[in-house]
């Protein structure tokens, strides 16, 4: 326990004892531990989160290292969320990190409980899942943060957090809207997205991996659909940038641990 509370001394410098109490009781999951959310769970454990579960299905590719967390020259080929998790560990080793390798569906949503989460981040690539998700957790006590698309991005002054249906520029956002009125239905809540109205091209014409022959464990045959089930289920791949992808997942974990401080602070007032 000391060590625990030496690493978090800044944090509770600035926050005080009842929020990092809190911060350290909240349960949290992310689905998605790409560019975006590696780094989301990062800045979740350094600020004091304890209990964390991390959702993704793939494996780590060598087109990863340019932005994710866990992504390096050693972990190509390993699952992603069990590099994270190992990760994680090394910043506090109290911390009760859930690692599962799966992909959020509607066939295995319910397997997921969200009514046992106090905090649900989306950081899903695919449109399908990513609407599914935000469904469901808006139907639940959690609070809810999601991450629209950070790919094609370059400025990071142009990074903006705004309620889902307040959201402007975004094509992902626009999609999902439009995927919503079409099927005649709507979140139940507001909720708040971490988006930019920075709209690029591709200018490069590298192919998905880049690499003459592809190093990554998933092109073998001895790896399982599940394990690239991640990459099957994007509609296109678009070049992106770790300086921008951190910057979202950053912004995400700011407005929880946020969040937690405002609630201590109005049941002070």
């Amino acid at each position: 326990m000391g060590i625990e509370k030496a690493l978090l001394n800044r944090s509770r410098l600035l926050l005080g004892d009842e929020t990092m109490d809190r911060i350290g009781r909240a349960r949290v999951i992310i689905f998605g531990v790409g560019g975006v959310g590696s780094w989301c769970a990062e800045s979740l454990v350094r600020s004091g989160v304890c209990r964390l579960t991390i959702v993704d299905s793939d494996r780590v590719c060598i087109t990863n290292i340019n932005r994710q967390l866990m992504a390096t020259i050693e972990t190509i080929g390993r699952v992603k969320v069990e590099a994270l998790k190992e990760h994680l560990l090394t910043v506090n080793p109290a911390a009760e990190i859930d690692a599962r390798q799966e992909v959020f569906t509607e066939e295995t949503a319910a397997g997921f409980r969200l009514d046992d989460y106090d905090y649900i981040i989306d950081a899903i690539d695919s449109l399908t899942d990513k609407a599914l998700l935000i469904e469901m957790a808006c139907r639940t006590r959690a609070k809810f943060f999601s991450s629209m698309g950070a790919a094609l991005k370059l400025d990071p002054t142009r990074i903006r957090v705004a309620e889902f249906w307040h959201v402007e520029g975004c094509p992902l956002a626009r999609a999902l809207r439009q995927r919503f009125k079409r099927l005649k239905r709507s979140p139940a809540r507001k909720f708040k997205c971490v988006y930019s109205d920075e709209l690029l091209t591709n200018k490069g014409t590298a192919g998905p991996c880049g690499a003459e022959e592809c190093v990554c464990a998933k092109a073998h045959a001895e790896i399982s659909p599940l394990a690239a089930s991640g990459h099957t289920r994007k509609a296109q791949t678009n070049g992106s940038l770790m300086h921008i992808t951190a910057i979202f997942g950053l912004t995400i974990a700011g407005l929880v641990i946020q969040d937690l401080a405002e609630r201590v602070s109005q049941k002070e007032q």
